[in-house]
């Protein structure tokens, strides 16, 4: 979002229509350089930002964002600094929480955002930095379920800026030379346990098996509990109740866990050591039938010939099985927030302003694969074909994700709430505890941290 500079005194009516005529109408600002916030940079006095984001995409952020956002703020110099997912939440808590912070904006992880907000050192967007966003930005045109993920006690902290939801991807050869039918959102988890058995083939025709039906998280990461919650909301289940007290020791919670761990019958050999790289590889070297994935790694699965084996036309997405309630997903939403401390507030926002406008999640879901969170912008006609069925099917994984609540714990304990669960659900797989144990000790063990 392009924010005008104000006009000196002595500025003329032509430039200053000759200005205006070059931006974007969502682009232009209300407010002047030198009111708080800091302002937009000058030729002679350009202002340098710095961002602390994921390292599996801050290079390509800084390679191709940056310049583009720079043909509409040309005197803003962006600079991306990469971490690794690990390391990313205590090192924001920490420049966050500094007396001189180095960084003026971050992006922050869905379940991150109440720990992150309740330090006090992020800006309140919709409160904070109202008289620098644009007329035409309309808060109303995200959906609430990704725009909910930085919401805080009332407060927005950020908004979305890398979405993602926890998707089906399919190989639709696999499923051809199994003689079954490709998929649809309207696929239950009955009907898929039914095919998984014929997935498990030879692709040549005869032979042992060299392709099996799925891989997906499966090792001890505090992702992997993510699968098995897809599952249990599927069902109509849920981790903690308004309270934040856990809900989730009962039927539908075995039922789920145990389906989860059902799939590695059907697996990779080995697979019982998958994570996000190694179910990722196996699905795009052919191995496997189906993934459930974070659907933002759509562009590098089936469109990016030097990630992949796969061919576009190959590779399908849709939401996940359909359990008794409704069709399963779960959020995961990047977040783009602005330090309190930072002098150069509006610069900041002018970066993720741009990027989830109309204009930037456009260019974003067609250059980098960053996917967007607008209505507006999922149903319009995307520059490529390929993004098509993705925005069809974040849409629908949008609206199944709200009415399912199909998201982490919204706590500042958040974290150690899915480090437990990933660490008894553990348990569960490598078959050391029966199901109902480990969740009845992850129950236990949550209701402690009091979330």
């Amino acid at each position: 979002m392009t924010q005008a500079t104000r006009i000196s005194t002595g500025t003329s009516r032509r430039r200053l229509l000759g200005t205006a005529l070059a931006l974007p109408a969502v682009m232009l600002g209300r407010t002047a350089q030198g009111q708080a916030g800091g302002g937009l940079g000058t030729a002679e006095s350009p202002i340098s930002i710095r961002m602390l984001a994921n390292s599996s995409y801050s290079n390509l952020w800084q390679s191709a964002m940056v310049p583009e956002f720079n043909k509409h703020f040309p005197h803003i110099k962006v600079q991306i600094d990469g971490v690794p997912y690990n390391e990313q939440l205590a090192k924001t808590m920490l420049d966050l929480t500094g007396a001189k912070p180095t960084y003026d904006f971050y992006t922050v992880d869905d379940p991150w955002v109440p720990q992150v907000a309740q330090t006090g050192h992020l800006l309140d967007l919709k409160k904070d930095a109202a008289a620098w966003t644009a007329a035409d930005f309309d808060w109303n045109d995200f959906n609430s379920a990704p725009l909910a993920a930085s919401e805080w006690k009332g407060g927005q902290f950020g908004v979305p800026v890398r979405s993602n939801m926890l998707l089906m991807f399919y190989n639709r050869t696999h499923f051809s030379k199994a003689g079954l039918p490709a998929p649809t959102p309207k696929l239950t988890w009955t009907e898929f346990r039914a095919q998984m058995p014929k997935l498990v083939q030879n692709l040549g025709g005869s032979g042992p098996a060299n392709a099996w039906a799925i891989s997906t998280y499966f090792t001890r990461d505090t992702l992997t509990p993510t699968i098995w919650q897809a599952i249990l909301n599927a069902h109509g289940g849920e981790l903690v109740d308004g309270n934040g007290k856990p809900i989730f020791a009962n039927d539908v919670g075995q039922l789920a866990l145990q389906t989860h761990i059902d799939l590695l019958q059907w697996a990779p050999p080995g697979a019982k050591a998958h994570g996000f790289t190694e179910s990722l590889q196996a699905f795009r070297q052919g191995q496997t039938a189906v993934m459930f994935q974070w659907g933002s790694v759509f562009r590098g699965t089936a469109v990016d010939t030097g990630s992949t084996t796969l061919k576009t036309e190959e590779v399908g997405i849709q939401v996940m099985p359909v359990g008794s309630a409704r069709a399963g997903t779960h959020r995961g939403i990047w977040n783009g927030c602005v330090s309190a401390k930072t002098p150069n507030q509006r610069a900041a926002w002018a970066f993720w302003q741009w990027l989830s406008s109309r204009q930037g999640e456009a260019f974003a879901s067609d250059v980098v694969g960053s996917f967007p969170a607008r209505k507006s912008t999922l149903a319009s006609n995307p520059a490529s074909a390929w993004l098509k069925p993705v925005f069809t099917t974040l849409q629908e994984a949008y609206e199944v994700a709200a009415a399912g609540r199909m998201w982490r714990p919204r706590s500042a304990k958040s974290d150690q709430a899915q480090q437990i669960l990933a660490d008894e659900t553990a348990r569960a797989f490598s078959g050391d505890v029966k199901v109902a144990e480990a969740l009845d000790s992850a129950s236990r063990k949550i209701a402690r941290l009091r979330l």
